[in-house]
């Protein structure tokens, strides 16, 4: 097993997953939510998206709704 060394302050490590498979909603009919977690104050961000949304699509939405909250985080 690694030993994931714990981080020395907010927004240093911030590890990111996908929860899929749910419904439709929102005016864009998203159907998935990208989960956002900061490892040292143990804060979620859940941002709505679709499955289907490509790297980019992605990285503008870290960019707009993360990247503007916290400044630029490890990922």
């Amino acid at each position: 097993m690694i030993n994931i060394q714990e981080p020395g302050r907010c927004w240093e490590n911030v590890p990111m997953d996908w929860a899929t498979g749910l419904p439709p909603g929102g005016d864009r009919g998203d159907n998935a939510c990208l989960v956002i977690f900061d490892r040292f104050s143990k804060v979620p961000i859940l941002l709505p998206c679709h499955k289907d949304d490509t790297a980019i699509g992605t990285a503008l939405l870290i960019c707009n709704r993360v990247v503007s909250w916290t400044g630029i985080v490890s990922l």
